[in-house]
C-alpha cells in the first residue's frame, strides 16, 4: 500500500529519531569521552560532544541555539503539514524536509535531556544513564553526542606553503552523528533535485 505524504513524513521523522537516539545512547554508555575505535582505516567511531550545530560548529549561546532549533523544527513541521496534501508536491520533496526535521529534532533531544539523564565522568570512566546524583547540566544545556569520523586521507603540507606549511592535514575532519547526516542528505537533495521549487521558478499546478 502506498503511503500518503503525511505518513511518509511521520515514518521518516520517527525512524531517524529512533536510530539517532539509539546510536547516541549506545555510544554514551559504552565509550568514554574521547575514545576512538577504528572500524576501518577510513572509518572510526570517535566519541565527542559539542555545544554547537551540525559537525560541531558554534553559533551563539547554548540556550539561544537550543531555542532556535526548537523554533526551526516547529516551523518545519508546520510546513510539512501544509504541503502534505498538495498534489503538486512530490514524495521526494516531503522526504527531504522530513530528513531535515528529524535531524534537527534528534539533536534537540540531546540539548534538552542529556544533561538531565547522564552524568559527565572523567575519562576513562563511562557515563551512567539516570545517575543517583543527577545529571551534568540543567534543561536546555545538554551536549550533542557525535561519533562518526571519516579520516579518508591525510598528509603534511610542504614547509614552503604560507600559513599552513608543515601542518598535518586530515580529510575529512568533522565528527558527526546520524542526525547531522540526515540534515545533510535532506539539504543536498533539495539543492540537487528541487532547486527550482525552492527558488519559486516552478509554479504549482
Amino acid at each position: 500500500m502506498k503511503l500518503s505524504k503525511g505518513y511518509l513524513a511521520l515514518v521518516i521523522i520517527l525512524g531517524v529519531i529512533v536510530i539517532d537516539q539509539f546510536l547516541k545512547i549506545w555510544v554514551k554508555t559504552n565509550f568514554y569521552l574521547g575514545e576512538d575505535l577504528p572500524v576501518t582505516d577510513f572509518f572510526h567511531l570517535y566519541f565527542i560532544e559539542n555545544n554547537g550545530m551540525a559537525f560541531g560548529m558554534e553559533m551563539g549561546s547554548k540556550l539561544f541555539l537550543t531555542l532556535f532549533r526548537i523554533i526551526a523544527v516547529a516551523a518545519l513541521i508546520f510546513y510539512i503539514c501544509k504541503i502534505k496534501t498538495r498534489e503538486c508536491i512530490s514524495n521526494g520533496y516531503v522526504a527531504c524536509f522530513s530528513l531535515i526535521t528529524a535531524g534537527a529534532a534528534g539533536n534537540i533531544i540531546d540539548c534538552l535531556l542529556y544533561g538531565l539523564i547522564f552524568n559527565d565522568p572523567f575519562p576513562p570512566e563511562i557515563a551512567t544513564m539516570f545517575p543517583e546524583n543527577g545529571g551534568y547540566a540543567p534543561l536546555f544545556y545538554g551536549k550533542v553526542v557525535d561519533m562518526f569520523y571519516f579520516p579518508l586521507f591525510s598528509f603534511n603540507w610542504p614547509e614552503w606553503i604560507p600559513w599552513v606549511g608543515g601542518e598535518h592535514f586530515v580529510f575529512f575532519q568533522p565528527v558527526f552523528n546520524f542526525a547531522d547526516a540526515a540534515i545533510t542528505v535532506g539539504i543536498v537533495s533539495l539543492i540537487l533535485f528541487y532547486s527550482k521549487r525552492l527558488s519559486g521558478s516552478e509554479t504549482e499546478s
